[in-house]
């Protein structure tokens, strides 16, 4: 009994003292992340720097921290496409910012619309006479594009550039699914709905291969008029034609055939960088640290600036990333989170709504719950526009079908107007292995689907049946809203996807715009003048513990170089490139299994920026040094 109590009390007081241990960190992490939170006051004359550590999206996505602290790595960053315009906007007219800075050395790109959003806010800096620098260590083709809008574009010596273009190669897996046995179900309509040809072929279809051809050259001719009209002196021919030539020329230099092609201006590393930049904004005088340079960070100098909220409120609603059912998000497109948010008591006060499109679509489902929450408002005498972004395709277009106009880019990529489901079924491989099965059924539906033992051509019929019905209801909800004929919609549906030129053309969409754009015609349509109105974005209210919580893993405002991944060289950045293939492995295996119902999605539409991930271990070593600090 002695020994039994005297470990009784060892246990207590180890448990005692792991308590105290946990909450003295969570105390001295609370005062890390508090202290780290961006205020106005710590806004300085100087440069604006953008240290985009990560990617450029509509919507950022919210920190799982449970994600977060099993993986050991820090949650890649994301910055919202209006606060990076905004900010810059504020710069442009903002006497104490004397230059705008961008870091690129670890960003991981957006979509091109949104590149030519940001890129056309950073010419309007330069017409505000600000010079814009930029430093990388390596571009791609979206750091390329915004390089081109710099006054001054700078690469690391050791850095260099290259252009990829738009496209690539999918995965297919009938070879895999003949080898192993798999029989997997297709339900589908639409030619050119080649979402589920990896399942079923071995290689593109001649469909599929032009209509993807088209809407990727329509993309990438974009993209090079961008850069060609911003940076004139740019021989893109140099880069793109014979990379390898090009390369060759400069003795295998990257920074020197970035120099030669005109994609970059100066090459030098940060602190020669700084040092130029500390030349026209001053020097910061709280860092005494080589190529330090007086300036402020992108959350602190947001933080500053004051926003009006004059007349009356048109709601925006964001529909970003796939959609899906239930309430995930932002940057997943949940549906029942977009629909609560559309009957929640802020969305009833607004005079119009403008529905932002930046996805390629998702479960029937969930499509249909968020098109439904949008047309209580119109049932209300409510105003609704459609601002499309990237892309606005498959169950981006479904939603898309509610507004009484539609705005796009040119290139946005759209349409997408198809439906399948895929189910998989393993009798095959079973039978291989002696395994069989046998039993009595009281209708050709008993037991079904059974994906041990096989589908029943009734299951079949069923199925493919109610896919049909799905793209009835989708050709119709389309040719109600586009005024038109199930025939006509019928005719340029068929799941192919459209750049926003040639859907305006066809009838897909009704002018070209940005989200400002559909503000104004949604003040127009609730009959509201200039300065009698304002956005009001539903769901963007930060939560407290939410923010905290980025902070906590993201490093907050702080420039801390140990709190985003190493940057590396011209093979260090195609390594980060071929992660992503095995990411859609995953992916593609995941949307075979899980089965989650009939999907109004798209293959072909871009794919979204590179997820950038620290490596493991990273998060555990960030804590540790938060608390030394």
């Amino acid at each position: 009994m002695i020994f039994a109590r005297k470990l009784w009390h060892v246990l207590v007081a180890i448990k005692d003292g792991l308590a105290l241990l946990f909450l003295l960190l969570f105390f001295i992490a609370l005062y890390a992340v508090l202290s780290s939170r961006p205020t106005a006051s710590q806004v300085r004359e100087g440069a604006l720097l953008l240290k985009l550590d990560g990617s450029i999206v509509e919507e950022p996505e919210a920190v799982d921290p449970w994600a977060a602290l099993t993986s050991g790595s820090l949650p890649a960053k994301q910055y919202r496409t209006r606060d990076v315009v905004r900010a810059l906007d504020a710069a442009a007219k903002d006497e104490d910012v004397k230059a705008v800075v961008l870091d690129l050395s670890r960003f991981t790109g957006g979509g091109l619309v949104t590149m030519m959003d940001v890129g056309a806010a950073l010419d309007r800096v330069k017409a505000a006479k600000k010079p814009v620098l930029v430093h990388a260590f390596g571009y791609a083709d979206d750091g390329v594009m915004l390089a081109a809008h710099a006054t001054e574009a700078w690469v690391d010596p050791l850095g260099g550039a290259f252009i990829l273009g738009p496209g690539g190669h999918n995965l297919y897996y009938a070879g895999l699914f003949e080898r192993f046995k798999v029989t997997p179900h297709v339900y589908r309509v639409g030619t050119y709905k080649d979402f589920v040809e990896p399942y079923l072929r071995k290689d593109m279809s001649p469909e599929a291969r032009a209509a993807r051809s088209a809407v990727l050259g329509s993309v990438f001719d974009q993209w090079q008029a961008d850069v060609k009209k911003a940076r004139p002196k740019a021989n893109l021919d140099l880069a793109i034609k014979d990379p390898a030539a090009w390369y060759r020329a400069s003795g295998g230099d990257g920074a020197e055939a970035a120099k030669a092609a005109g994609l970059v201006d100066r090459i030098g590393d940060k602190v020669a960088f700084g040092n130029r930049i500390a030349e026209l904004v001053g020097k910061d005088t709280y860092d005494p640290r080589p190529g330090s340079f007086a300036h402020s960070g992108l959350k602190a100098y947001l933080a500053a600036q004051t926003v009006e909220t004059p007349g009356k409120a048109i709601g925006v609603i964001t529909i970003a990333g796939d959609i899906v059912d239930g309430k995930a998000g932002p940057g997943t497109a949940g549906g029942d989170r977009i629909a609560e948010l559309l009957d929640s008591s802020e969305a009833k006060d607004v005079a119009a709504l403008v529905v932002r499109v930046d996805s390629p679509g998702g479960t029937v489902t969930g499509s249909e719950r968020i098109r439904q929450a949008i047309e209580r408002h119109k049932a209300r005498g409510i105003p609704v526009v459609v601002s499309m972004g990237n892309v606005a395709a498959s169950g981006g277009y479904w939603v898309s079908t509610t507004g009484t106009r539609i705005f796009a880019e040119p290139a946005t990529v759209t349409g997408s107007i198809g439906i399948f489901a895929v189910l998989p079924s393993f009798e095959k491989a079973l039978a291989q292995y002696g395994v069989t099965s046998d039993g009595v059924r009281s209708t050709p539906l008993s037991g079904q689907p059974d994906v041990l033992g096989g589908f029943t051509p009734e299951l079949d019929g069923m199925l493919q049946a109610n896919i049909e019905r799905g793209y009835s209801r989708f050709v119709g909800l389309v040719a109600k809203a586009r005024g038109k004929t199930p025939e006509q919609i019928d005719g340029i549906a068929q799941g192919r996807v459209w750049d926003g030129g040639t859907a305006r053309q066809v009838g897909l969409v009704d002018q070209f715009g940005g989200l400002d754009d559909a503000l104004a015609h949604a003040a127009s349509l609730a009959k509201l003048g200039e300065g009698d109105w304002h956005p009001l974005y539903l769901g963007a209210k930060e939560k407290v513990a939410g923010s905290l919580l980025e902070a906590l893993l993201t490093g907050g405002e702080k420039d801390d170089e140990d709190s985003a991944p190493p940057q590396g060289d011209l093979f260090a950045m195609i390594a980060q490139r071929q992660q992503s293939l095995v990411a859609q492995v995953i992916t593609d295996a995941q949307r075979l299994l899980s089965a989650p119902g009939a999907q109004v999605y798209c293959l072909e539409c871009p794919a979204p920026p590179v997820a950038r991930r620290a490596e493991p271990g990273r998060l555990a070593a960030w804590l540790a040094r938060r608390v030394a600090e």
